[in-house]
């Protein structure tokens, strides 16, 4: 297996999550039930997701947004896609800063701070980001959007279990979300169990709202573990991710863009 498999195994995971985590993460201040589907579309009325965007794409958004941002710098909508954009572009700190500031006029927006989560963990600062998450999390009331996003933090820490404990806690809130099922199967990848990695995987391809990404994810697995045809014809028009070792597709840094 090598260095090289390892790597790529590892390197499957966080487009999405804490992720991811879900798409409905960034479903503005409604509950999971009321949240809409999103796709990969830039619209001045919902919110993008990074995961979904290629590089054109996220370059594009960037533009955009960055406009948009500059006129009214509380509007929480662009604030939400312009940090989105800029991690699905690379630019970390910048998005850090945006949500930053998004959270100091937002404070008790739980998808501002989801957000601002996700963007602290993109620019590798793991421990304030499970903080700022933890911190609007509430006990009585846990949204399943934030669980998921911690979730995926916790993985990028190592804490698989009990990354996959907030994973199945979220599950109940929102059974059979695909965005939650694929962080987890993306959680069962880092430590090499394909087995369930395939299980958890394939729940959330067969959710009508499952993304490209979901798919892509799934092909990979099913290709690590030797079904290339399968592979090929679950992940149809979405491509599936290279395993060259020298060019990891998706990270768990990459999984804080969702």
């Amino acid at each position: 297996m090598g260095t090289g498999i390892e790597r790529r195994r590892r390197g499957a995971a966080w487009t999405w999550l804490a992720g991811s985590a879900a798409a409905a993460l960034l479903a503005g201040c409604q509950s999971a039930s009321e949240a809409p589907v999103h796709t990969g579309s830039i619209g001045n009325s919902t919110v993008i997701v990074a995961s979904d965007l290629d590089r054109d794409e996220a370059l594009g958004a960037v533009q955009k947004w960055s406009a948009i941002y500059a006129k009214d710098q509380k509007d929480r909508i662009a604030a939400l896609n312009f940090s989105a954009a800029l991690r699905a572009a690379g630019e970390t700190g910048q998005a850090v800063a945006v949500m930053r500031r998004a959270a100091i006029y937002h404070p008790e927006d739980r998808e501002v701070l989801a957000a601002f989560g996700k963007a602290l963990a993109s620019d590798g600062k793991f421990k304030e980001a499970l903080a700022t998450v933890e911190r609007a999390q509430s006990p009585d009331n846990p949204d399943w959007r934030l669980l998921a996003t911690e979730g995926g933090i916790l993985d990028s820490l190592g804490r698989h279990e009990d990354a996959r404990a907030r994973y199945r806690q979220a599950l109940v809130l929102a059974p059979g979300e695909p965005q939650i099922l694929n962080n987890l199967g993306l959680s069962f990848l880092l430590t090499n169990e394909l087995e369930e990695a395939e299980t958890a995987l394939r729940k959330a391809a067969a959710s009508p709202k499952a993304t490209r990404k979901v798919k892509q994810n799934l092909a990979l697995v099913l290709r690590l573990r030797g079904k290339a045809g399968e592979a090929t014809e679950v992940s149809g028009l979405a491509p599936i991710p290279s395993l060259d070792a020298d060019q990891p597709q998706n990270t768990w840094d990459d999984l804080a863009k969702i």
